[in-house]
């Protein structure tokens, strides 16, 4: 998959793809985006005291970058693991020049399917796949980051199966957050159980987020 740096406006970079006519990140600002979603709306707002983490999309690495950053600061011990099915290239990632903290390499020099800790504070878990195949293992989540490509890219990864299947395993409390506000995807949430918020969207980007709350148990099966 051919994949090409540009510039945001907020200075950061990003990667686009020329095959789906797709940014990694908003062209409003590639780090502004992540740290708004992701970090404010969802790590932040999550009062598990060692969240464990699964990202949908781990791409650049950068959101993987930045909940490092804010475990080291709070001493809040993070267990990452981030899905990919198109792993760039240290030497791609290196071109974004995102940072010059030895640890981001470390992000992207991890073995895959290995826990690694990266940090006293986290642990990261590389998985290469599909998400759709690959999240029913990953059990008792406190936090989803759901970064996958938009749903008319990407239609396979905004499935009312998927998010099913993120709701069975997610504790009691797990927060998902998304750059995507559609209401089909709202109405998707909804249906499999999940407490939905609109908020606010990053400065200069989207006007609208979404964030999920699983706020009580639901036994609820995993069909095949």
């Amino acid at each position: 998959m051919k994949r090409i740096i540009e510039h945001t406006e907020d200075g950061s970079a990003t990667l686009f793809v020329p095959e789906l006519n797709e940014h990694y990140h908003s062209v409003k600002g590639a780090r502004t985006e992540s740290q708004h979603i992701f970090i404010n709306m969802g790590l932040k707002a999550s009062t598990a005291p060692q969240p464990r983490i699964l990202e949908i999309g781990f791409g650049t690495g950068l959101n993987a970058l930045l909940t490092l950053e804010v475990a080291g600061q709070e001493k809040r011990r993070v267990h990452y693991t981030g899905i990919e099915f198109y792993p760039l290239s240290w030497e791609e990632v290196d071109a974004l020049k995102y940072s010059d903290n030895p640890l981001f390499q470390r992000l992207h020099t991890a073995p895959w399917e290995e826990d690694v800790e990266v940090s006293s504070f986290f642990t990261l878990r590389k998985r290469k796949g599909d998400a759709n195949i690959i999240a029913e293992s990953e059990r008792a989540l406190d936090l989803v980051y759901f970064d996958a490509f938009a749903p008319e890219k990407q239609p396979e990864m905004w499935s009312e199966q998927l998010f099913r299947t993120l709701y069975v395993n997610m504790n009691t409390g797990g927060i998902l957050t998304t750059y995507c506000a559609k209401g089909v995807v709202r109405r998707l949430l909804q249906a499999v159980g999940f407490r939905v918020e609109r908020l606010p969207g990053p400065p200069g980007g989207k006007r609208e987020i979404l964030r999920a709350t699983k706020t009580e148990h639901k036994d609820l099966e995993i069909s095949s």
